[in-house]
């Protein structure tokens, strides 16, 4: 792959992480017993990142959109919660990703990045409130976590076998993997 051919599929994952987010927001809350619980929509484009680009462009991706959704339409308080969720999920979804696709699977992966969003925001919520009585909530943002992270994973996935381009990068990033 060129680094041209990269640098315009980075540019648009990361508008399309961006404008996923931002459409998100627009959405109102679908969850009534879970005040500001959000789907995670943009985690798709998290999850084929993953999946197709290296560590490092990947992890420009998650940045890019955490920059660009806040200049949009965020707060700096949003700008907090979201860094941190999207940070520890990132992290432990790459660290689940290496363990193998015969260990788990991407719909695994994004799970567990479902539930750490949900970690991350929480600890930013106890650090504000400076209260750690914030993360009884962690129960019921969890499950929504676990569900949202099978809707997502399974999305991320058919995608990555049904569309030609992400296949073509997926099987370069395979064969690079291999090389090594």
């Amino acid at each position: 792959m060129t680094k041209n051919k990269r640098l315009v599929y980075i540019a648009l994952l990361a508008a399309q992480a961006v404008v996923i987010s931002l459409l998100e927001r627009a959405i109102p809350f679908p969850f009534a017993f879970a005040p500001g619980a959000k789907l995670g929509l943009s985690n798709i484009i998290t999850c084929i990142s993953l999946y197709t680009l290296s560590t490092k462009d990947a992890f420009m991706i998650v940045c890019i959109r955490l920059v660009l959704s806040t200049l949009l339409g965020g707060t700096i308080s949003t700008f907090l919660y979201s860094a941190a969720g999207a940070l520890l999920s990132f992290v432990g979804m790459w660290a689940v990703q290496k363990l193998g696709p015969k260990r788990v699977s991407i719909i695994g992966v994004s799970t567990t990045g479902g539930i750490l969003h949900n970690v991350g925001q929480l600890v930013v919520a106890s650090w504000i409130a400076g209260s750690w009585n914030v993360m009884l909530y962690l129960p019921v943002l969890s499950f929504i976590g676990i569900l949202s992270g099978i809707a997502i994973g399974i999305a991320a996935n058919y995608l990555l076998q049904n569309v030609q381009t992400l296949r073509t990068f997926l099987d370069a990033k395979e064969e690079r993997a291999f090389n090594k």
